[in-house]
């Protein structure tokens, strides 16, 4: 099995940076790709971007560049660097690793964007 946890939200004001980190537990070797989810208050949640085991990534539509994905294998660790916060960023945003055809979810970790 494997287990994330997700860490590095917090409250910022409109334009700041945040690093969130997902870190894996468990049968890391199992696990493919990993992504990045978020849901706001009374919204449906929304794909935040994707990184592959290569190291490939791709973004939704919103990212606009503003938001980046990296690993670090030897820890067993995604981070999303988000530069340039909106309070439309304002979201509990939560971790995914895709094992053969199931996916694993972490707990959210919330950001909170004040203008």
């Amino acid at each position: 099995q494997v287990q994330l946890v997700e860490s590095g939200g917090g409250l910022v004001q409109d334009g700041a940076s945040l690093r969130l980190s997902c870190e894996a537990f468990g049968r890391t070797y199992s696990i493919g790709g990993m992504a990045w989810f978020r849901q706001a208050p009374g919204k449906e949640r929304e794909f935040v971007g994707h990184i592959s085991w290569s190291g490939a990534t791709y973004y939704g539509d919103f990212v606009k560049g503003r938001f980046t994905l990296s690993r670090e294998d030897s820890k067993d660790t995604v981070y999303l660097q988000m530069n340039n916060l909106k309070p439309e960023d304002t979201a509990v945003y939560y971790c995914t690793a895709q094992i053969g055809p199931d996916t694993v979810w972490g707990q959210g970790t919330q950001v909170t964007v004040s203008s």
